[in-house]
């Protein structure tokens, strides 16, 4: 997973420090500090082809279902199937936030009138303003651009016969 905007102010503030006091909750306990965050004006292409123009609060890539906490993402991600998911949600305060929450823990995330989701293998965004990104839990620093790329079968896992 990787994430920018409210993702990345998320991952950002919750430190360790406050992770091994509060454990998941300190995702929560963030989360609601940044509701109210602002949207940006960010646009993105995937696979050469535009895909996104407009006010967004997080721009979230994947290939695993879910996120910290256990909510699904992306209900069709596959780590195997050479692609990237990559959602964003335009939520705007804490209202929008709860709904669309709500949704992803209760439905589909891509029913929320707040988030649109495609994927593909390489995907580039721009932000009008620089935005705090995270990669893989880790807070990174702030960003104008991104470019992700998927590398299908770059990673070969090992399990132990049953």
């Amino acid at each position: 997973m990787a994430g920018a905007g409210f993702d990345g102010e998320l991952i950002g503030e919750a430190d360790r420090r406050l992770k091994g006091r509060l454990g998941r909750l300190a995702y929560v306990w963030t989360g609601l500090r940044h509701v109210r965050g602002e949207l940006v004006r960010t646009r993105i292409r995937v696979d050469g082809s535009d895909w996104f123009d407009g006010e967004a609060s997080c721009v979230l890539f994947g290939n695993v279902g879910t996120i910290t906490g256990g909510i699904p993402a992306f209900d069709d991600a596959r780590p195997d199937d050479g692609a990237l998911e990559v959602g964003v949600a335009t939520a705007a305060g804490a209202v929008d936030w709860a709904r669309t929450l709500g949704r992803m823990a209760a439905g589909r995330s891509d029913e929320s009138p707040f988030v649109r989701i495609t994927r593909g293998r390489k995907i580039k965004v721009r932000f009008a303003a620089p935005r705090t990104y995270e990669l893989d839990g880790g807070a990174r620093a702030e960003t104008k651009r991104l470019k992700v790329r998927v590398a299908p079968g770059a990673l070969t896992v090992c399990c132990p016969d049953d």
